[in-house]
């Protein structure tokens, strides 16, 4: 499992319980591990989100 598909399932609002049962060869301790290895990754990269209107009138967020 990777460190996207933990951050994604759990940015989906599946719980950490929920993706252990989903796949039992990983752990608490690996879930935990992801979470500060992307962290870690992101920490010295600042995005600035911005809003820009399309040419549909539809806001989307550029980052």
């Amino acid at each position: 499992m990777t460190v996207e598909l933990i951050l994604e399932k759990l940015a989906a609002g599946e719980t950490p319980q929920q993706i252990l049962e989903a796949y039992p060869r990983f752990s608490d301790e690996g879930i935990k591990a992801a979470l500060a290895f992307a962290a870690q990754a992101l920490r010295y990269d600042v995005v600035y989100p911005t809003i820009e209107k399309t040419s549909y009138g539809i806001n989307s967020v550029i980052c």
